[in-house]
């Protein structure tokens, strides 16, 4: 058996074409290997075949949807991951599961190097190569995209010329990469940004501006999972898919915005992310009810590097392992059910309900009932203002 080289395999034009190719330019075999995410679209078994069928000597397909969600998506849903403040981290999330997967199918398959389909301008190549450094640092890393300028046309004509089983002609005006935790699309008419999305580009949202009647939804969280929707137990990935269906009905999650690359440009990309957009909505509500203020503020910064972690790359980063430690010491108390309202594009909180909650009645209160001492605030008024006081009292010196 020829030394091996495991690809990470979509069932698309480039890595379809680049089987035969690494084949031809290293003289090794290939093995493909193609990771259910919840992306949808043809059945991996299908594209297992069209692996084969293109000159792939093994092809391996694993459904990842159920860890994907819980070991991926979830611990971004707890740290509330919005890269920018808005983009919930939709292919950043899995690259490093597809990363895991190729480095285990490279030792079971004795491959000393691994192959992606990225390009140069992208961050997916800097999120699969690191992954690959930090969890197999032995492994060597190949990029025929990238390294050799590929184009679609000499894809195209290479698929052409070697009679490859893939349609060469079909092209979408866009690019576009899915899974369940949300959908990115780029390139196209959209690299105009003054140009707006039309209702093409979409395929995980109904046209928020339709009328149609509300929707209500009740998630229930423990220690920061969500658990149920509307009193039905759901695992992880059932909750996002439930939401996805159910929000995405609404139009909730459309994102777009121009954003800013690793490799230091910046792009135009609109998102859908109905799931993660309620979920996350969801999730900071309850929190807003069960943590105690400081440790809440101080986990709105962590929230950001760790979005800024993973959106560079850096998924395997001891940094990141020592943030995840934080936040999980946080989900103790997020606990509890977040009432929604879906509609217009929007999940608006209506009603909010812990047995953890740091909110009382009786303090919160302007009513007959209230414990609230009032006598108290007018000396921590004082102290409170003293050294922006006795500063004043300098500067107008």
């Amino acid at each position: 058996m020829s030394e091996r080289i495991v690809l990470a395999y979509s069932g698309g034009l480039d890595t379809s074409v680049a089987i035969g190719w690494i084949a031809e330019e290293t003289g090794r075999e290939v093995v493909a290997v193609a990771v259910d995410v919840g992306q949808g679209g043809e059945d991996l078994e299908v594209i297992r075949k069209r692996a084969l069928d293109c000159g792939a000597v093994e092809a391996a397909v694993a459904d990842a949807r159920d860890e994907y969600a819980e070991q991926y998506c979830l611990p971004a849903l707890r740290a509330n991951a919005l890269y920018m403040d808005r983009y919930p981290l939709v292919s950043a999330l899995s690259r490093p599961l597809i990363v895991k997967h190729l480095a285990d199918a490279a030792r079971a398959h004795g491959a000393s190097t691994v192959a992606h389909g990225c390009t140069g301008k992208g961050n997916d190549q800097v999120r699969f190569e690191v992954g690959v450094g930090a969890l197999a640092p032995d492994l060597d890393v190949i990029a025929p995209v990238r390294d050799f300028a590929w184009t679609r046309e000499k894809a195209i004509a290479w698929a052409e010329e070697r009679a490859l089983p893939i349609d060469v002609n079909k092209r979408s005006p866009y690019s576009i990469d899915q899974n369940v935790w949300g959908r990115a699309v780029e390139t196209g008419f959209l690299e105009d940004i003054w140009n707006g999305p039309i209702e093409d580009v979409y395929a995980y949202t109904a046209n928020p501006a339709e009328p149609r009647e509300a929707d209500e939804v009740v998630v229930g969280f423990s220690a920061g999972v969500p658990v149920t929707i509307d009193g039905q137990k759901v695992s992880v990935l059932q909750a996002v898919e439930q939401l996805n269906e159910r929000a995405g009905a609404q139009g909730v999650g459309r994102l777009d915005m121009v954003e800013d690359r690793l490799v230091g440009i910046k792009s135009r990309e609109v998102y859908e992310a109905p799931g993660a957009i309620a979920l996350i909505t969801a999730h900071q509500e309850l929190e807003n009810v069960t943590l105690e203020r400081e440790q809440a503020r101080f986990k709105r910064q962590v929230e950001q590097r760790w979005s800024e972690l993973v959106y560079d790359g850096l998924w395997y980063s001891p940094l990141r392992r020592s943030l995840d430690a934080f936040v999980d010491s946080t989900q103790e108390h997020v606990t509890g059910e977040i009432r929604m309202t879906l509609h217009g594009g929007r999940a608006v909180p209506t009603g909010r309900r812990s047995a953890e909650s740091l909110y009382d009645f009786n303090l919160a209160t302007y009513d007959e009932g209230d414990l609230f001492d009032q006598s108290l605030a007018k000396g921590f008024v004082q102290l409170w203002g003293l050294p922006s006081k006795i500063a004043a009292r300098r500067d107008q010196q």
